[in-house]
């Protein structure tokens, strides 16, 4: 059983699954999202319980975003017509046992920043 939350606690989640796919976005919706880069890993839809109530913003046309309307605390995106959820890497009680597999998006990441790790980068 995976388990994560929010900074405040309103919000919590649980899946069944370990989170895979876990990578690092670099895209300007994280970045402006985030304050920085999202790391995030997917669990299937259908084994992820939500307490609380996120809320939903339709970040784009293909893909929607779950927060904490208290804290503010990102937590969720999905992909329009997916059956898996990104959850975020940092909502995820410790120890968590995942290691990043990606970077993506860095195509669009900040000027600001170098990408210095070993850590596979697909853009």
């Amino acid at each position: 059983m995976t388990k994560g939350r929010c900074l405040c606690g309103r919000v919590s989640w649980r899946s069944k699954s370990v989170p895979t796919g876990a990578a690092v976005c670099h895209c300007g919706q994280c970045r402006r999202q985030s304050g920085h880069v999202w790391a995030s890993a997917q669990v299937p839809q259908a084994e992820l319980s939500i307490v609380g109530e996120p809320k939903w913003f339709r970040a784009s046309e293909t893909a929607k975003r779950g927060f904490c309307p208290d804290c503010g605390s990102f937590l969720f995106w999905q992909g329009d017509g997916e059956d898996e959820v990104s959850v975020s890497l940092g909502s995820i009680d410790a120890p968590t046992g995942i290691e990043l597999e990606k970077h993506i998006f860095t195509s669009d990441k900040g000027d600001y920043y170098k990408i210095s790790d070993d850590v596979p980068i697909r853009s």
